[in-house]
Parts: C-alpha cells; structure tokens; sequence
C-alpha cells in the first residue's frame, strides 16, 4: 500500500533569515544574503564574499557546552529542526519513538573541525586534538545529534550526494514513510564549510564567482554569471503519514508526493552538457507524483550561477517541459549556495509558494542569455496559484534528484 506523505512542520537558518517566516519573508522581498566574509580573514584570498548565517546565538540557543561541543553544520541543524518540530505540533514523548526517524544531508560535514584540528595538531602535537574531534566532525554526526535531542529510534541516516544531497535526504524521508518503514520522519540538510579551506579548493576549480560585486555574484541564468557563490545554513522538515497527521490534527502545508534521483555517469564535477540525467530525475519525480509535466506550476531551479550548470538545467527543463515550461527562479540568487542543505531550504520555499501564491525572484538579473531562456521570474516575486512545485538539485558526482510537492486537497 502506498501512503500519502505530507510536510508538517519547518525549520531554517539561512544567510536571509534564521526562521522560516524571516526566509520567506526575505526571499519574496529580493534581499540578498550575500556580503563579504566575516567568519575568517579572507585578505590574501581570490575569493572575499560568502552567504554566511547572521545574528544568530548559537550559544545562547543551545547552550555553551553544546555549542562547544559540536561543529556548526550540527548548530545550524539542531536549530533549526527546533523550529521545524515546534511549527509540526509533534510531541515526540506521545510518539513511538521506533516509528520515527531522521534522514539529514550535508555535503561536507565537520569540514570546520578537521581544518582546526589538523591546525592544533601541527601545533602542539596530534596527541592534543580535541577529544570532541571525531564525533563531532564525523558527517552523519548530526544525524545522531538530531535523534538523541528529539528521542527518535527508528532510521537515522546521513545522504551524502554532494549538492543534491538535501533533495535526496527529503526523497529517502518521503520513501521511509510511503512505504511503511516510519510514521514521521525529522529530514532536512545543513552546512557551513565556509573557511579558508573549502572556499580556497572550489576557488581553483573556477567554480566560484570571484568578484567583489556583491549585486553581481549570484546571478543564475544571467549571461555574465561566472561562478556560484558558497553559502551556509541549514532546512529541516518534518514529514509524516497523512492519516498519523490527520490523527493528531497537524498542520498541513503541502503534499511530499514524487521523488525522481538519477546519475549522470559523465564527469566527477560537470553535468552531462545535454542535461539527460536532470530530465530523466524531473520525469521520474513527476510521474512519482502522479502528474504530468503541463501540471508543474513553478520550477525552483538549483540555478548554481555557473556557466555550465544554468545551461544544462536549462537544456534539461526545455526537454521535459518543452514550449510551456512553469514560472521558474533561483533563490541561490539571495542565499547564494548551501550546498548540502541547499535542496531542503529550497524545499521548503517551495512549499510555501503552494501555501501563499506568491513566486519569490531570481534577483540582480540584467543580461539576458538566449541560453537559458527558461520563463524566468526575475527581480520581483509574482503573484501566482500554484498547486505543485517541481524541485530540483544536481551535484557532484553527478547526481541528480528532484521533489515534487502539491497542494493538500484532502
């Protein structure tokens, strides 16, 4: 028996707003997240400019022994989950705690904690690291974090797919529950790797944009694009079955209904140039769902604002849609790219554009590309009824993976 799966509940922190009514509120206005970095000094380095996370009390939130305890993709995820768990009305005490799982995504994991530690080690000897090193660096860390703070017993999972990986996390939740394995799944993704390191490795691939416009870096689908711009944050969702949310008269915000996740098998970084994988990952998500392509109101693009990735997303939706593709738009554009959390937060803004009827911009476009002509809804958010959403994530190695969410109808 295949059981309907519906969102609940949900949580973020992100680099324009730490809780989902400040992102949507922000997203539909065109605020841009991206401004130069403050979490190191980036003064002898390409790249200067980041979506970092702001204001938030990461100590006072969770205390400071936590705080210091843990890496701060799991900060990130723990708040946020908080807010997702309060906003579902769940009470994990009444719940059988068997039936309820996680299934959480990050790209990169403690990236922040393995580049501290091997510093401390060269230092004052590898003997001297943190104690806290290992567990709480480990990328499926938070995952475990996640369920011991919530009680729940039931699968606990870490999807580790790159760029894709926040989709995927939310399609093996929507699996979980679908086919019987759990009632309620905690999913979502989160990051936060931006430190010398990490923004030092994608600047050499040429994967960043490396200016100082900050009205100008992320612009996907734009003709000038030049590189995407590395972000943080974190999305966590509460999913359940529908009658377990029925049951306990939950709010329902929208229907998790298809899930399409597929391989490029072409190249470790690019995308297949005539986007085959992504078509067949969005056909696969919207037969799941049981739609047709002409149904898809509004495609969140993963527009990443790299050359490559805007074309051949925008190849792709030409294949699947054809001449009517949906209203499409890139919130990368203000929150620049989460990597791993990315498809969660994006997720999440989807669903809101079911809730509100209101389709947040691509911002800071200028210059057409004949490229990736893609109905774009660009500068300003559109008034528009929609009734499902398609989103999707592409990463490297080349997965793809794709949601689709609809409207409750009952």
């Amino acid at each position: 028996m295949r059981r309907r799966v519906v969102i609940t509940g949900m949580g973020a922190v992100t680099p324009v707003g730490n809780s989902v009514p400040e992102l949507w509120r922000n997203v539909c206005d065109g605020v841009n997240g991206i401004a130069p970095i403050t979490l190191y000094d980036p003064s002898d380095q390409e790249v200067r400019i980041a979506g970092e996370v702001k204001g938030l009390d990461v100590a006072g939130i969770l205390g400071k022994q936590e705080a210091r305890k843990q890496e701060r993709f799991t900060h990130l995820a723990r708040i946020a989950a908080r807010e997702a768990i309060a906003t579902s009305g769940l009470d994990p005490a009444v719940e059988d705690p068997y039936r309820c799982g996680v299934a959480v995504s990050s790209g990169i994991g403690g990236f922040n904690g393995i580049t501290r530690n091997q510093d401390r080690g060269r230092e004052k000897g590898f003997d001297r690291v943190s104690p806290h090193f290992i567990p709480s660096s480990i990328t499926n860390s938070v995952a475990g974090y996640l369920a011991i703070e919530h009680g729940f017993k039931g699968e606990c999972t870490c999807v580790v797919s790159a760029c894709a990986g926040g989709t995927n996390a939310l399609g093996e939740a929507l699996r979980a529950v679908r086919h019987g394995y759990a009632d309620v799944m905690l999913t979502g993704g989160t990051e936060a790797c931006i430190n010398p390191l990490s923004v030092g490795g994608f600047t050499v691939m040429r994967a960043l944009y490396e200016g100082n416009d900050c009205q100008r870096a992320s612009i996907p689908f734009d003709a000038e694009r030049s590189g995407f711009v590395m972000a943080e944050g974190a999305g966590m969702l509460v999913v359940e079955e529908l009658q377990h949310a029925l049951d306990r008269h939950a709010p329902i915000i929208a229907e998790l209904a298809g899930y399409g996740y597929t391989c490029d098998a072409y190249h470790i970084t690019a995308p297949r140039p005539d986007g085959e994988g992504a078509v067949a990952s969005m056909r696969q998500a919207i037969a799941d769902a049981g739609l047709e392509p002409a149904q898809i109101g509004y495609v969140n693009a993963h527009g990443t604002s790299t050359p490559l990735n805007d074309k051949t997303e925008s190849c792709a939706l030409h294949e699947v849609f054809g001449a009517q593709i949906p209203l499409v738009s890139s919130t990368k554009s203000m929150t620049g790219h989460m990597l791993g959390a990315a498809g969660a937060v994006e997720a999440i803004i989807s669903a809101l554009v079911i809730r509100d009827g209101v389709v947040p911009p691509t911002i800071n476009y200028q210059v057409a590309d004949p490229e990736c002509d893609v109905n774009l809804v660009a500068n300003q958010c559109k008034e528009a009824q929609v009734d499902a959403v398609l989103s999707d994530s592409l990463g490297f190695g080349g997965h793809n993976a794709t949601v689709v969410l609809t409207r409750y109808q009952g």
